[in-house]
C-alpha cells in the first residue's frame, strides 16, 4: 500500500471570514489530491480546513494541544490528544510532508519556523513571509499546486 501524502494546514484559532473561506478551500484542494490534512484540530483555520477536506471526501488528523480527544473540532477524523499545549506545533510539522500557512499569528509563525528548520516545504497564503525562502501565493489552488511542486 502506498503511503499517503500528509499536508499540514496551519493558522489561527481566530480568523476573519476571508481567511476562514481560504482555509476551507485549501482543505478541499488537499482532499481532491488524495492527501491527508494534518492540523492542530481546534477551531478557526483548523476547523475550516478540516470542513473543506471532509466536504471533498478527504481524511483529517488533528494533533491537539489538550489531553482530551473530545475537544477536536467536528471535522477531525483522527484526533491525537497530546496534552502538550503549543509544544504540539512541532509534532504537527514533524508529521507533514509539506505545510500551508493560512493567516495566523505567533503560533503559526512558530510552526512555519519549525518547517524551515526541518526542511519541510512551506507555502504562505495571506500569512507570514519572513525571508525569500517562504513561497507566498494568492489563492488556495495555487497554494496546493505550488506545495505539490515543491515536494517532488
Amino acid at each position: 500500500m502506498e503511503k499517503r501524502i500528509q499536508i499540514g494546514v496551519i493558522g489561527g484559532r481566530r480568523a476573519s471570514s476571508e481567511i476562514l473561506k481560504l482555509a476551507e478551500e485549501v482543505g478541499k484542494e488537499i482532499a481532491r489530491r488524495g492527501a491527508v490534512l494534518v492540523c492542530g484540530g481546534l477551531g478557526g483555520v483548523m476547523e475550516a480546513a478540516c470542513r473543506g477536506a471532509k466536504e471533498a471526501g478527504g481524511t483529517t488528523v488533528g494533533i491537539l494541544p489538550v489531553g482530551q480527544k473530545s475537544e477536536a473540532n467536528a471535522w477531525v477524523d483522527i484526533p491525537i490528544a497530546t496534552g502538550m499545549g503549543i509544544a504540539r506545533n512541532a509534532i504537527i510539522i514533524q508529521s507533514c510532508d509539506g505545510a500551508i500557512a493560512v493567516g495566523g499569528q505567533y503560533g503559526t509563525l512558530s510552526e512555519m519556523a519549525f518547517a524551515k528548520q526541518k526542511g519541510v516545504p512551506l507555502v504562505s497564503l495571506k500569512s507570514w513571509v519572513f525571508d525569500e525562502s517562504v513561497v507566498s501565493v494568492a489563492s488556495p489552488k495555487e497554494a496546493v499546486d505550488r506545495l505539490f511542486q515543491m515536494m517532488k
